[in-house]
């Protein structure tokens, strides 16, 4: 029986996490689980159905309190830094955003094993999040770096000549023309259930830039050896190639469920976690390399990471307000990766060159935000 603490619980992830719980009743225990608390009535019905003894939030905390007595209830904005820290078998991070980072390193401080699906920990702290994690520590629970990780278990890290990490390619994969795209365009992803913010991320590949410096991170190859291809139908998440020219993939079907089961029961694998291939049924398999002129993210995010220091951190937190400017109708589909390029080009040179703390995160993010604002009050 391995006990679970689970940040994010009503989103996406954190969903598909307790699904699998549900399903393996004699493998798994809940012992907590916090969400901004947007959604009480989910967080509270969770908190029943899988008898949690601690629930973390940030709003409605009193609802919370009258409708789960006996159950502790932290609330603020440390919440789920503190259930983080929590002994436990493994610490879920469903977080979305880089107030994830704090998190994870709480949950790493208190010898937790991490399935970690919150990105930005390590696009804003890679070598922070690295120095604490010990091996076998991190998990990664994105499709394409669980892919990864499985296939590199294939050979030694001296014999991986690339990685190559696929992209459904958004709604916009053969669109030419972007500048009249609307939110509901953006939101509507062809392949996979997803928040808002992850939708927007997947419709102009930003995420695949930020997976690009994630594997950077996670597996130490240089960026010159790690590569991102259009893969339509995102049954294949990720392959290894290595230097006698064999490449080695991972491909089930598109459902989270797999890397999530992968990470929480890690070493073994779990029995009939996701449906597998269908290899009864003819399947098409395509592959075509990424339109950088249309799709600018990859490119930009790659320099980020190998300039290091305060910029891969400057690149999130911008995107970050720019798409909550789209979506909240401020700005174009286009301006999104034009405001974060233009808030990268101002920090530039005065970009911190290394992490030392959550703190110097925090600064850098900060600065980061408010030169976008800034950046949007000009254009509205």
């Amino acid at each position: 029986m391995r006990d679970l603490v689970i940040l994010g619980s009503t989103g996406s992830i954190g969903i598909q996490t307790l699904e699998i719980v549900a399903s393996n009743p004699d493998l798994f225990n809940v012992l907590a689980i916090a969400s901004a608390g947007n959604n009480p009535s989910a967080l509270i019905e969770q908190a029943k159905k899988f008898n949690v003894k601690v629930v973390g939030t940030v709003h409605n905390a009193d609802v919370l309190r009258s409708s789960l007595p006996g159950v502790t209830v932290i609330d603020g904005p440390n919440a789920s830094t503190e259930l983080a820290a929590i002994t436990c078998d493994v610490v879920v991070n469903a977080i979305t955003g880089s107030i994830g980072l704090a998190p994870t390193l709480a949950a790493l401080k208190a010898g937790n094993t991490l399935a970690l699906a919150n990105k930005e920990s390590l696009i804003a702290a890679g070598e922070l999040v690295m120095g604490l994690a010990k091996p076998n520590q991190l998990i990664p629970v994105d499709s394409e770096h669980s892919a990864l990780w499985q296939c590199l278990m294939a050979g030694r890290r001296d014999e991986v000549s690339q990685l190559i990490l696929t992209a459904s390619g958004g709604p916009f994969r053969d669109r030419k023309d972007l500048s009249t795209v609307t939110r509901e365009e953006a939101l509507a992803h062809p392949t996979w259930s997803m928040g808002p913010v992850i939708s927007v991320n997947s419709a102009t590949l930003l995420n695949k830039g930020l997976e690009i410096i994630e594997a950077h991170v996670l597996f130490g190859i240089p960026y010159s050896h790690i590569q991102a291809v259009i893969h339509p139908q995102s049954v294949v998440h990720s392959m290894v190639e290595f230097v006698d020219g064999s490449t080695i993939a991972q491909a089930s079907p598109p459902n989270m469920k797999g890397p999530i089961s992968f990470a929480i029961h890690w070493p073994e694998r779990l029995s009939a976690a996701t449906p597998a291939i269908e290899w009864s049924q003819s399947q098409q398999w395509s592959f075509s390399p990424i339109d950088d002129l249309r799709f600018p993210a990859i490119n930009l995010a790659r320099e980020c990471g190998r300039l290091a220091g305060g910029l891969p951190a400057t690149f999130n937190a911008a995107n970050e307000v720019a798409v909550e400017s789209f979506l909240a109708g401020g700005i174009r589909f286009t301006s999104i990766m034009e405001l974060v390029a233009d808030v990268v080009e101002k920090v530039g040179a005065q970009a911190a060159t290394s992490i030392r703390d959550l703190g110097d995160v925090s600064a850098i993010e900060n600065n980061a935000r408010n030169i976008a604002r800034e950046l949007i009050s000009r254009m509205v």
